[in-house]
C-alpha cells in the first residue's frame, strides 16, 4: 500500500509544483496548434494536423470532402477530452463518415460539431475556440485486444528533466473511445525502468482484471518504451514548463507520437502505480540533468519496479549466494571485467571503489548519474552515484552505485540488498567463473 506521507494531494502539487509552471509556458501548453509549433521547432514527433477552423466562414469553405482516412476534430483550448470527435473512416457513400463506435454522420454534422468548439462549448470559460483537425493515430497492435474505440495513450510525469511516474490510459465503451480516466478509460501504472504494466484503476477504484474478464491487468509491455521516455524529457524542455504530463501516442508505423501537454495534471496516477508522487518529486528536485538521455538514466536508476521484473518472469526461481561472490561488470557494449564483490544484506545500495570505477572507466560524465552531498565525522563530503550493470551468477543486475573509497578493503564492489532481490543469501566462499564473452 502508498503510504500517506509519499501521496501528492491537490494543495502540495498547486502550491510546490505549479508555481514552477510560468504563465507564459502555460498559456503556450493550453493551446494546442502553439504546442504544435514547439514540437515541430523541437523536432519531436506528432499528429500532423489536417486543418484549423477559426470561424464559421472557414468552416463552411473547408473541403471536407479531401479528408482520407481516419481523423480528429478537437478544441484547440478543450479541457478533460470534451469536444473531441473521433472520425474511423469515409463511409462508402460520399459526404458520409463512421465514427470510432460504429456510428455514420454526415459532413454537416462534422460542421455543427465544428461550429460547437468554435463558439465555446468545450473551451476554458466558454469563450470563442478554434476547431483543430488532425490525424487519428491507427492503435498499435500490441493494444489491439485490451482497448475499445479510440487509441491509447500514455501520460508521463515529468519533473526536473527526469521522467517520475508513468501511466497507459485505455479507452473503453464507456469512455467513448477516449482516453480519458473521467469519462471511463482505464489507467494502468507503468514501471519507468521496464516499461511493464503493474496495477491499475477505474473509476477511482483499484484494478486487477480487465472488467468483466479474468485478464490480468499487470505484463503488458509498452512499445518503444526507452523512445518513450526520451520524447517525454524533450518535450519538456522544449515546452520551458516545470512541471507537467506528456501525453503520447503510438503510431504501429510512426511510433510514438506527443499528443499533448497538461501542465495541471491529475493524480490518479498515483493509484494507478500505487506509488507517491510526492516521494518521487523529493529524490529528484535538485539533481543536475543535462538532457533527455541522461534523465531517463536517472528515472530507470531510481524507479525500478520489483513488481514488473517478477511480471516479466526475470527473476524466476531464487539464485543462491555467499558472503563473496565474483561478478562480472559491463564495460562498453561487448567487455566484462570479473572483479570480487562482498555481499552485504546490512547495506542497502552498492558501492564501488573509486580507483577500480576510475579504471572501468565508470566515472565518464555520461556514466555519472548525479552527485550528493552527506554528512560524516570527516564533515561534509560529496560522493557520486554511477549507472552500474553487473551478472551475479548469471543473472544480469542493472542499478546505481556509489563511488567510496575502499582501497583499504579487499573488495572493491559491495553489493546492497537492493541489488540482491531474487537471490537467497548463504555463508559460504564464492567460486571461480569464466569470463562471458
Amino acid at each position: 500500500m502508498v503510504k500517506q506521507k509519499d501521496i501528492l494531494g491537490i494543495n502540495a502539487r498547486s502550491s510546490e509544483y505549479l508555481r514552477l509552471n510560468k504563465k507564459k509556458a502555460r498559456l503556450r501548453a493550453d493551446d494546442k496548434l502553439v504546442t504544435k509549433r514547439i514540437l515541430r521547432k523541437a523536432k519531436v514527433p506528432h499528429p500532423k494536423l489536417m486543418g484549423k477552423l477559426r470561424n464559421q466562414l472557414a468552416i463552411e469553405r473547408f473541403d471536407w470532402l479531401k479528408l482520407s482516412g481516419g481523423f480528429v476534430i478537437k478544441p484547440v483550448q478543450g479541457l478533460e477530452g470534451g469536444g473531441i470527435l473521433l472520425v474511423r473512416r469515409p463511409a462508402k457513400l460520399a459526404g458520409e463518415w463512421i465514427l470510432v463506435d460504429g456510428k455514420k454522420i454526415s459532413t454537416e454534422d462534422l460542421k455543427l460539431h465544428a461550429m460547437d468548439i468554435v463558439e465555446g462549448r468545450f473551451s476554458r470559460n466558454n469563450i470563442p475556440d478554434t476547431a483543430m483537425i488532425e490525424e487519428r493515430v491507427l492503435t498499435h497492435k500490441k493494444f489491439k485486444k485490451i482497448s475499445s474505440g479510440g487509441a491509447p495513450d500514455v501520460r508521463i510525469i515529468v519533473f526536473n528533466k527526469v521522467p517520475i511516474m508513468a501511466m497507459l490510459r485505455l479507452p473503453t465503451e464507456e469512455s467513448g473511445g477516449k482516453a480519458n480516466l473521467h469519462q471511463g478509460a482505464i489507467g494502468l501504472g507503468i514501471d519507468i525502468a521496464t516499461g511493464i504494466t503493474t496495477y491499475g484503476v477505474y473509476r477511482g477504484k483499484a484494478l486487477k482484471l480487465f472488467p468483466g474478464t479474468q485478464r490480468k491487468i499487470n505484463g503488458i509491455t509498452i512499445p518503444e518504451w526507452n523512445k518513450v521516455l526520451r520524447m517525454a524529457v524533450e518535450t519538456q524542455i522544449a515546452s520551458e514548463l516545470g512541471y507537467l504530463a506528456v501525453d503520447m501516442l503510438i503510431d504501429p508505423l510512426k511510433g510514438p507520437l506527443v499528443l499533448e501537454l497538461n501542465d495541471q495534471p491529475g493524480l490518479s496516477i498515483q493509484m494507478a502505480n500505487r506509488s507517491g508522487l510526492k516521494r518521487r518529486l523529493n529524490r529528484v528536485e535538485g539533481l543536475s540533468v543535462e538532457d533527455a538521455k541522461k534523465g531517463v538514466r536517472v528515472a530507470k536508476a531510481l524507479f525500478a519496479s520489483s513488481f514488473a521484473k517478477r511480471v516479466k518472469g526475470l527473476l524466476g526461481s531464487k539464485t543462491r549466494v555467499g558472503i563473496f561472490e565474483l561478478a562480472e561488470i559491463k564495460i562498453g557494449r561487448k567487455k566484462r571485467f570479473v572483479v570480487e564483490a562482498k555481499i552485504d544484506t546490512g547495506a542497502y545500495g552498492s558501492s564501488i571503489d573509486r580507483s577500480l570505477a576510475k579504471e572501468l572507466g565508470l566515472l565518464v560524465k555520461e556514466n555519472v548519474l548525479w552527485k550528493k552531498r552527506f554528512k560524516s565525522s570527516l564533515g561534509v563530503q560529496t560522493r557520486m552515484v554511477v549507472r552500474l550493470v553487473f551478472w551475479l551468477k548469471g543473472r544480469k543486475v542493472i542499478t546505481r552505485a556509489s563511488i567510496t573509497n575502499r582501497k583499504d578493503l579487499r573488495k572493491k564492489l559491495l553489493i546492497g540488498r537492493r541489488d540482491l532481490r531474487g537471490f537467497v543469501v548463504t555463508p559460504g566462499k564464492f567460486k571461480d567463473v569464466k569470463m562471458k564473452k
